[in-house]
This record gives C-alpha cells, structure tokens and sequence, in this order.
C-alpha cells in the first residue's frame, strides 16, 4: 500500500513540475507579462503583475485540490461561466495570433482565403465540445 502511495505522490509531483515549467517557459518565452506591461502603460507594476500571475496560479492548484463549494447562485454562475470562456477564448485567440497559426494553418489545408471558415470551424467544434462534457461529463 505504501508502494502505490508513493508513485502516486511520484506521478503527481512530476506531473505539477512538468505543466509548471511549461507554464513558466510559456510566460517567458512569448514574453506576456512584459507586452502586457507594456500595452496598459504599467511598466512600474512588472513585480504586481508577476506576482498576480504566481498567486493567481496557486490558488488555481490549491482550489482543483480542495474541490471548494461556493454556495451562490445559479443564475450568478452563468455570467460567470461567459466571462471565463470568453477570457480562455480571447487568451487563446491572442495566442494564436500572436504566434500566426491560422495563416500557416491555412495555407497548410489548403484554405488561404477562406480564414474566416478556419476560424468558425475551430469556434463551432470548441463549443460543441464545451457542451458535450458538460452535458455527459457533468450532469450524467
């Protein structure tokens, strides 16, 4: 019984330093805190915003262990849920754009002047998927 304890400690620890440093490496490379810094005219808060980012990240971790319940409701929840989809997907967007995947992507599957269909495709199948775990994976 300790064995398996102790790989699944292993498992998990090694699994929290690998998404950590791809996180980290992520943040570096592409340089978001200093763009972003840069955008809204704050170089003077880079500490702020990197610790923003480090405690934002902790309490993510700490939240997905403890599973809390907030007791509010529903019909606060579904501005809530846009909110945050619309921050993953404008987050998500910015990356793509920033790294210029759909016009390489384009121009791979042979859509050059069609992007805008790229676009809606990628749109319609996250939120189709989006709908599908949480219809199964939530309330099944």
């Amino acid at each position: 019984m300790t064995i398996k304890i102790l790989i699944v400690l292993f498992v998990g620890l090694a699994s929290g330093l690998a998404v950590g440093s791809g996180f980290v490496a992520f943040l570096t490379v592409l340089g978001i805190i200093p763009r972003l810094t840069q955008l809204s005219k704050t170089m003077k808060m880079i500490r702020q915003y990197e610790w923003a980012v480090v405690i934002g990240a902790f309490s993510g971790v700490i939240a997905s262990l403890r599973d809390p319940e907030i007791g509010i409701s529903a019909y606060f929840l579904i501005p809530l849920g846009l909110t945050g989809g619309v921050f993953v997907g404008m987050l998500a967007a910015g990356l793509t754009e920033a790294l210029n995947v759909f016009p390489i992507l384009a121009k791979r599957i042979r859509l050059d002047g069609e992007i805008v269909i790229l676009i809606m495709a990628i749109v319609l199948g996250k939120m189709i998927g989006s709908i599908f775990q949480w219809v199964y994976f939530v309330h099944h």
